[in-house]
């Protein structure tokens, strides 16, 4: 029937032309006549999405914007992670689901502990990190593993926001899950998997096999961070490159990013970021053996003591900043001083408290009575951000000099260095004032000394609902904010990041929330405080740099809120850069038709 297909395909063109846009077309044919039934928009997916939306510009059916607005940014994620091998995947049934915390396709042998996944990923053994929750000490072993499984924890839980920093992937809050560290198994209903045993994971859609699949780098990997294909022969790189660089023609905001060591700054800058907005200076505090001198200043009995040990500490804070300024080349970098209570940094256990003792020359009781000591029974809310720093200044003064020392010796290489020193936790005027003069007075030591100095930036992360509430004056002592979401949601709403995934889908499920507050911003509630704390502070300081750091400033509806709020910039991890700049485009767009 070549008059009826002739006919159908020119309809078909027609629809395109008048919806411009690929059309799911419902016909059928009774005695060689066409019937034409139903169109809608049709199904696709991510990948699909960019190309129908690149190839509708080439034909200049759409135009730039409007194919920015046609695709989800989340989609990007397609683009960007390793996938599995779909003919292998069809044939697996997953024993277990978690949340799809870090997305992207991981294979490797199962482990309990960090130290072994550091000692089997130095064999050249693929491994899969299983932990009940992660803590920052199990940093090194979540760097070795090619992916990360979690019993407990939400969206925002340390493995999580850990994870999607490091580009790993990760199954969180998987308490389908049980996990055994005596016996070195997990069980997931009927089927036991112990140590060594083959698991792959779908950080994509939470899923966790039992075995072995397949797994390949995307296409846009390949040519960004690999740099093993020819962009020339990379289709889909090539669609990707064009939708984003008119992303970043149509955006009002920067996009930042969160990292901590040179070789994610490189991947964020490669995947367009515009600078760093958080670098988390603890997780710095576990590279080789940097740990015992910060349990060596944490056990110290007085300020001689703590000394010495942050002078041990001092060099290798200097090197990771020298590091990280030379790869951001000029970009801004935004340095959270020391955030999580001591507590995080001291061993648990009799064995791991008997080592300790003994390469600090002290008794296992000793050692013991100080961790018994920091503990405290909400410590989320406890001794830690500013509160150390206005207890003890000399932890301050050791990182604000590693930091202005860094810049210094960078900047007599002939790199611009523009340091943004962030004062974490502030609830009044006064902690931001007595961190910013230690910052200050130990910036003019290092730069007399030096005899060069560089402009830097004083200011804090709001993430306390009264540091909100009383921006404007909290203002007057600094040069920028960066509003920290995932804190601020955690004070404002009442809830715990790592333990509110046993209830919040049911929440979301019940409709009691429209999300998760940990994944999408709460914007009637938190939205409020960002919006206040920005109006606020300009109200003192017209011009004050307004941004977020929490893990909002990848999601695509939490971006367009903050560009409703003018913020500057969003800061999320490295893989996301590419969905907040399509998304800070979408948001211009938006906001731009009102």
């Amino acid at each position: 029937m070549p008059d009826s297909y002739k006919q159908l395909l020119d309809i078909s063109d027609k629809l395109e032309a008048h919806y411009k846009d690929m059309n799911d077309i419902e016909f059928t044919i009774q005695d060689r006549k066409l019937w034409m039934l139903q169109c809608r928009a049709g199904k696709r997916t991510g990948m699909a999405a960019i190309r129908i939306a690149v190839e509708m510009v080439e034909e200049k059916l759409i135009t730039e914007e409007e194919a920015v607005l046609r695709v989800d940014p989340n989609a990007l994620n397609q683009l960007l992670r390793p996938i599995f091998d779909n003919e292998k995947l069809k044939s697996e049934k997953p024993v277990a689901r978690g949340l799809n915390a870090g997305p992207g396709a991981a294979t490797g042998r199962v482990v309990f502990h960090a130290s072994d996944a550091e000692a089997w990923a130095a064999k050249g053994e693929q491994v899969i990190l299983a932990r009940i929750e992660t803590s920052p000490e199990d940093i090194r072993g979540m760097d070795a593993a090619q992916g990360i499984l979690t019993q407990r924890g939400g969206m925002t839980s340390h493995a999580a926001l850990v994870a999607r920093q490091m580009g790993k992937v990760c199954v969180a809050g998987c308490e389908a899950i049980q996990i055994d560290y005596t016996k070195g198994t997990f069980t997931a209903g009927n089927v036991m998997v112990k140590e060594g045993d083959w698991i792959s994971l779908n950080g994509s859609t939470g899923d966790v096999y039992k075995g072995n699949i397949p797994t390949k780098p995307s296409e846009v990997i390949q040519v960004v961070l690999e740099k093993t294909l020819d962009p020339k022969e990379a289709p889909t790189y090539q669609l990707y490159a064009k939708l984003m660089g008119w992303a970043d023609k149509i955006r009002r905001m920067k996009v930042r990013t969160n990292a901590d060591q040179p070789d994610q700054c490189r991947n964020a800058v490669a995947f367009g970021a515009e600078g760093i907005g958080l670098v988390r200076t603890e997780h710095m505090f576990f590279e080789g053996n940097r740990i015992d001198s910060v349990r060596e200043m944490i056990l110290a009995p007085d300020l001689a003591g703590r000394n010495v040990a942050l002078s041990k500490l001092e060099p290798f804070q200097r090197e990771d900043f020298v590091g990280i300024f030379r790869v951001m080349n000029g970009l801004p970098v935004t340095i959270r001083l020391l955030d999580p209570p001591l507590h995080e940094f001291l061993p648990h256990g009799d064995v791991a408290v008997a080592d300790l003792a003994k390469k600090l020359g002290r008794t296992p009781a000793e050692v013991e009575a100080k961790v018994e000591s920091l503990h405290e029974m909400n410590p989320m809310l406890g001794h830690r951000g500013c509160r150390l720093g206005v207890v003890y200044p000399e932890i301050t003064e050791m990182q604000a000099r590693a930091i202005f020392t860094a810049a210094v010796m960078v900047k007599k290489e002939g790199i611009e260095v523009h340091p943004e020193v962030m004062v974490p936790l502030v609830m009044t005027p006064g902690e931001l004032k007595s961190q910013g003069d230690v910052i200050r007075r130990v910036a003019d030591e290092v730069f007399k000394a030096a005899g060069v100095s560089v402009e830097y930036l004083v200011g804090t992360m709001i993430e306390l609902p009264r540091a909100a509430l009383c921006a404007d004056q909290i203002a007057q002592q600094a040069d920028f904010f960066s509003f920290g979401t995932n804190d601020l949601t955690q004070t404002c709403m009442g809830l715990s990041r790592d333990d509110s995934g046993r209830f919040l889908p049911y929440y979301v499920q019940s409709q009691l929330l429209t999300a998760d507050p940990f994944e999408a911003l709460d914007q009637t509630g938190v939205g409020q405080l960002v919006e206040m704390g920005t109006l606020r502070g300009r109200q003192t300081k017209p011009k004050l740099k307004v941004g977020i750091c929490g893990e909002h400033g990848g999601e695509p509806s939490s971006i367009i809120f903050f560009d409703g709020a003018g913020l500057d910039y969003v800061s999320c991890s490295p893989f996301r850069v590419p969905i907040a700049r399509l998304a800070a485009a979408q948001a211009t767009l938006m906001h731009r038709k009102g």
